[in-house]
């Protein structure tokens, strides 16, 4: 069994040397450029004397060269942390900060954001100044025997905290192995599989995109980011460069579906589709299978905590517009346990907070051993040696099919009326009414009322959404205030905001929760 992430591409590079194994909008890189450059980067970073096991930041935009400095960090036995070229300087200020990284690679254009952040010109390496044409060593290099081990962390990735500053996510190289051995074998993917790279490498998606590369010979594109506004483009682009594979946050899918594009555009490579990070709106699941019909779906869920992904589920079965896609069912050597309010294992069709339990669970939170406490418990179910579990915070339930559903986060679950509701159970109930292109659906605390945010191409009356939500769901639980947009507003992961649609009402200072 491989200790370390990359001897996946210690193995595959010798018999896969002239392949494409990554392609930007700039250049095609193949295995034995990945490595040897890589390899290049190792020099640079051994040439500084840095101890093992410490962050090592990225800050490039997404691109072939982020992954060489990853690839090259880890060859080091150090870890990589991804920074968000797009991000606010304040934000990023928070994130170095917190790593305080020895090294970070950036270009000559983005060295002025770290300048202003206060960093030395002897912490900050240009990558157009590192030397590529140094000779590299074909020999192939054992793990085992420079003394890595595969608890070792692989990356950090920060996601936002509930005190408005980001948590950094470690996980291991154990966590990387067992997650993308599952996935390939799962799903069958090999060296004939294309992978259409959506995710922000600083979002953890992306592991899947780049370690299946790593570890299959697959070669991964990495989609230019303006082609997601563009829909049209976005899929004649897919065909141009033949992607027959890719995971990708759900608003992309639904943004596409209600332009009918489908209808009109062809995707003959297209063949597996995994789709995850929020809820998938069924109804426009349904459209997607409706007109590519032999391709595979899987609804992948997971947070950052659990390396990537925890469950899944083939879509295989008919779901009807009104029904929740499950999450489905544990991926392999991942334990689910869902706990109700009294820490016990909750009862088929009793709502409970989903927690995970083994080897895919994250190092924990870098330099925050407060917060790792809080998350990173013991099982409550287990009394006779420590063992942690990560409690997600997410409220699902285990269905009659052992199908497990989500509902909602933990913080979205309200008290309104006197009674305990889950907002996502009326978004599942809105979307499937197909009356709009998307919707979100928030609490205002202070007026006590659920709000409705809502995109679609035509006026919505009001009266039409209540009158037929009511034949859905109990009074109580249809939403007594309605907000139409244009278009509903994404994060940079693709997601809804629903920060931004919070801000929207505080500037009417109602408080959301």
């Amino acid at each position: 069994m491989n200790i370390h992430a990359l001897e996946y591409l210690e193995d595959t590079y010798p018999i896969l040397k002239g392949k494409v194994a990554i392609r930007d909008r700039d250049t095609d890189v193949t295995f034995s450029e990945l490595r040897r450059r890589a390899l290049c980067v190792r020099e640079m970073l051994l040439s500084r004397s840095i101890i093992r096991n410490v962050p090592v930041a990225v800050y490039l935009p997404k691109s072939a060269q982020s992954i060489i400095c990853y690839t090259g960090i880890l060859y080091t036995g150090n870890f990589y942390v991804p920074l968000d070229a797009k991000s606010p300087i304040e934000r990023m200020g928070h994130i170095l900060d917190t790593v305080s990284p020895e090294i970070i690679i950036t270009n000559s254009k983005l060295k002025t954001n770290l300048l202003q952040l206060g960093f030395s010109e002897e912490l900050v390496v240009e990558y157009e100044s590192l030397d590529f044409d140094l000779e590299i060593s074909e020999e192939k290099i054992d793990f085992a025997e420079s003394h890595f081990i595969d608890t070792d962390p692989a990356y950090a990735l920060f996601t936002s905290g509930s005190t408005g500053k980001p948590k950094g996510v470690v996980v291991s190289h154990r966590s990387i192995i067992d997650y993308i051995d599952w996935a390939r074998d799962r799903f069958s993917v090999d060296q004939n599989h294309i992978l259409g790279n959506q995710s922000p490498f600083f979002f953890d998606q992306s592991v899947f995109d780049i370690y299946l590369m790593m570890s299959t010979g697959a070669t991964m594109v990495i989609i230019p980011e303006e082609l997601f506004i563009f829909p049209v483009r976005l899929l004649d682009y897919l065909n141009e460069v033949q992607v027959n594979m890719f995971f990708w946050v759900p608003s992309l899918l639904v943004n596409i579906a209600n332009f009918n594009l489908l209808e009109k555009i062809e995707m003959p490579y297209l063949k597996k589709i995994f789709f995850g990070g929020e809820v998938m709106s069924t109804s426009h699941l349904n459209y997607w299978r409706k007109h590519l019909p032999d391709a595979m779906y899987i609804n992948m869920y997971g947070p950052t905590e659990t390396t990537v992904d925890s469950t899944y589920y083939v879509v295989e079965r008919e779901i009807s517009d009104d029904e929740s896609v499950p999450i489905g069912y544990p991926c392999r050597n991942t334990d689910i346990i869902i706990l109700n309010e009294k820490n016990q294992r909750a009862a088929v069709n009793e709502n409970g907070e989903l927690c995970v339990r083994g080897s895919s669970l994250s190092l924990g939170y870098y330099n925050n051993p407060q917060k790792t406490a809080e998350v990173f418990i013991q099982n409550p179910l287990n009394k006779h040696y420590p063992e942690l579990i990560y409690r997600t915070g997410d409220i699902v339930y285990l269905n009659e099919n052992d199908e497990i559903i989500y509902l909602c986060r933990k913080d979205n679950q309200i008290q309104h009326m006197g009674y305990r509701i889950e907002l996502g159970e009326i978004e599942v109930a809105v979307l499937g009414l197909g009356l709009f292109d998307n919707a979100c659906v928030l609490y205002n605390e202070v007026k006590k009322e659920i709000v409705l945010f809502f995109s679609a191409t035509q006026k919505v009356e009001v009266g039409a959404i209540r009158s037929q939500l009511v034949q859905k769901l109990p009074k109580y639980m249809v939403p007594s205030s309605f907000i139409q947009l244009d278009q509903m507003p994404l994060n940079p992961n693709g997601k809804i905001d629903r920060n931004s649609l919070k801000l929207k009402l505080q500037q009417d200072e109602v408080e959301l929760k």
